[in-house]
């Protein structure tokens, strides 16, 4: 059946690929961004050039702490709420005001919408599901970390998604809003945000620059595809559980040592590596207990490591070579 989906920070990396999802399987599609500057307005304008023209997408631009969010929400059967300030390293001293007002502050207004717009019988919106975030673990003690760990999070960022995870919980538990989050794991793919590390060493590997490393990169993380989060989404929007939070992993932890030698691999070019300090926030491991999502959603990741680096290697080139060719012309 046809449902009318919000999407916040449709604009993002894995913003615009969930929508063109969405939209591919027949839904309507209303796309929210507040276009913040954290990175060029302009990569967010080319992750929506997908859409442009498809009559069962509509973008709205403004912000989540500060938009009348009732209008938007009346009619929408499903919300997925993408929009944050990202950024570990960012976090830290007086910045961390954006991400209390973004992640926050957003995630409050929205869900205190939601409850309004369902209480005033304009309809009642099905499935909120909320994009959450693999560092409200911190140093995770278990080898695969469970959804029951208890969080410790170790940045700014952190802190910001769990409070916003909570706030989900709190209005399931108050109010009965069908909330479920996803903790991601390290997403990566074409349309990957230029400060990740994917993308810093791809560009790196393409223009003959250092591929810098923080720490001995002996650092691992579960890496998932982006076009795996995106099937997360949609079946947790189907058959997730009420006030239920799910780990979403790539099923392939490496260190970062080891995604340069792939790059160098699929690239056939030698990185040049420079190493630095460790960056405050970072975890020294992190990897996905997935047993929940795949029992209760019947989610499993379908790319590999090695393919998906592959692709947002080949997506990243081709995206230079057009650069090159419009600055040449």
């Amino acid at each position: 059946m046809k449902k009318r989906c919000l999407i916040t920070g449709v604009a993002g990396f894995i913003g615009s690929h969930l929508a063109e999802a969405l939209t591919a399987e027949g839904h309507e599609v209303l796309g929210l961004d507040s276009f913040a500057d954290y990175y060029a307005r302009e990569v967010k304008e080319s992750n929506l050039s997908g859409l442009q023209g498809e009559a069962a997408f509509d973008l709205v631009e403004g912000d989540l702490a500060r938009l009348d969010l009732g209008g938007l929400l009346r009619g929408v059967d499903w919300v997925f709420h993408q929009a944050a300030q990202a950024g570990v390293r960012a976090s830290w001293g007086d910045f961390f005001r954006t991400y209390t007002d973004n992640n926050i502050l957003g995630t409050q207004r929205l869900l205190e919408a939601v409850r309004q717009v369902g209480s005033a019988g304009n309809g009642k919106v099905a499935r909120i599901v909320y994009a959450s975030s693999s560092s409200i673990y911190g140093e995770a003690e278990e080898a695969r970390t469970p959804e029951d760990a208890t969080p410790r999070p170790i940045s700014p960022y952190g802190v910001s998604k769990l409070a916003a995870e909570q706030l989900g919980y709190l209005y399931w538990k108050q109010f009965g809003l069908p909330v479920v989050s996803l903790r991601y794991f390290t997403v990566y793919g074409p349309r990957q945000r230029p400060d990740m590390a994917f993308n810093r060493f791809i560009d790196a590997l393409l223009s003959g620059g250092e591929v810098q490393i923080y720490g001995d990169g002996e650092q691992t993380r579960d890496f998932t595809y982006v076009g795996d989060a995106v099937a997360a989404n949609l079946a947790a929007a189907e058959r997730g559980r009420d006030g239920t939070v799910y780990n979403i992993g790539g099923g392939e932890r490496a260190s970062v040592n080891r995604v340069v030698e792939i790059l160098e691999e699929v690239s056939g070019r030698r990185a040049k590596r420079s190493y630095h300090d460790r960056q405050a926030g970072d975890v020294r491991h992190t990897w996905a207990d997935v047993s929940r999502a795949e029992r209760e959603l019947g989610f499993a990741p379908r790319v590999d490591l090695r393919d998906g680096i592959k692709r947002q290697y080949e997506w990243q080139r081709r995206g230079k070579l057009d650069g090159d060719q419009q600055r040449t012309s």
